[in-house]
This record gives structure tokens, C-alpha cells and sequence, in this order.
């Protein structure tokens, strides 16, 4: 049996393979995965996905499972019980931003309906698929990163520049930057 060829970034551990095999590149459409994503790759600015990942149920269960309602509520307290859970990433600046990015998010939901509806409009309701051969083709921003992450950081949020917001998009599927050669490609994506 021969091996399946995907995404050279998923590399050999276990939780890579899982995320890129299951969940990496699939379209997104709820709020809540939205608000998700946004704090894990917020939380991973100057560090590796696999360090993320590792703790994302730490996240998960730090983060109210990632209930933008709840996470908006956070009090100094809850943050500085934060900041001394080792299941998270101990960072300041990224547990505040993301309390703050809930409370935009949670604006924006009030003004488009939903987060799905307002960031979906960015690629125009259907997600952007490139035909890269190699992951060095693949660049780390986008026009498209560029105009969502200034809007964001109109409305409030922090931790979203441009690399980190193509990332995201990367992940919640916007962006289809699987490799022509990824076996999930013809997995019902695009």
C-alpha cells in the first residue's frame, strides 16, 4: 500500500497529519469555529502550528470553548488566571486580544448577521483556489489577507496582520492552498 501524498507542512507527527487530513482547508461556516481559528492563530504569532495544536484543548477549555459570548466577558481576573494555566500560551498581549477580538466579533455578528456572512464576502462567497506545486510557491499573504486583515483592525481586533489572517483563511478553507499533489484535494474541495 502505497503512502498518501499530502501537504509537506503536515510533516509526520500524528496531530499534524490528523489536522491537515480532517480539518485544514475545509470550507468553514460557523461562528463559533470562526472565533476558534482567529485565537489559535492569533495565539501562534512567533511560534509553530505544532505548539499550537498541542494545546488547543487547553484552549478550548480556557476559552469557554471558544463561545465569543462568553470569551467577551472576561474579566482582569479570569485573564490573570489565564496567564498562569500552562495549558495555554502564557502571553498577555494575546489573551487580552483575544477578549477584545470576542467583543468585535461579537460586533460584527450584530452587523452582518453573522461572522460566516462578513467574512465569506471578502472572497466572495466561494473559496479562492490556487494551484501551487510546492509549499515555497505558497505565499504568506494575499491581497485578500491585506484587505481583511485592515478591516479588522478597523473594527477592533488585534492579532490579525495579514500573515496571520491569511493563515486563517488558509485553515477555515477561504483560501484552498492545498498542494496539486495533496490527497485531500479531490476530498471534496475544490
Amino acid at each position: 500500500m502505497t503512502e498518501r501524498q499530502r501537504c509537506s507542512w503536515a510533516g509526520d507527527k500524528p496531530h499534524m497529519i490528523r489536522y491537515h487530513d480532517r480539518e485544514w482547508g475545509k470550507p468553514v461556516h460557523r461562528d463559533r469555529k470562526h472565533f476558534e481559528m482567529l485565537v489559535l492563530e492569533g495565539a501562534q504569532a512567533g511560534l509553530t502550528w505544532d505548539t499550537v495544536l498541542r494545546k488547543r484543548a487547553g484552549y478550548r477549555k480556557a476559552f469557554a470553548g471558544f463561545d465569543p459570548n462568553k470569551v467577551a466577558k472576561f474579566t482582569a481576573r479570569t485573564k490573570a488566571a489565564l496567564l498562569k494555566s500552562p495549558d495555554i500560551i502564557r502571553n498577555r498581549l494575546k489573551i487580552d486580544s483575544a477578549v477584545g477580538n470576542a467583543q468585535a466579533f461579537l460586533s460584527v455578528q450584530k452587523e452582518f448577521g453573522s461572522f460566516d456572512a462578513y467574512v465569506w464576502s471578502f472572497v466572495g462567497g466561494e473559496p479562492i483556489v490556487n494551484r501551487w506545486k510546492r509549499m515555497k510557491e505558497i505565499p504568506s499573504t494575499s491581497p485578500v489577507s491585506d484587505t481583511l486583515s485592515k478591516d479588522l483592525k478597523k473594527r477592533g481586533f488585534r492579532f490579525v496582520g495579514s500573515t496571520i489572517i491569511y493563515a486563517y483563511l488558509q485553515a477555515c478553507g477561504l483560501v484552498n492552498n492545498h498542494t496539486m499533489d495533496c490527497f485531500t484535494r479531490g476530498a471534496g474541495r475544490p
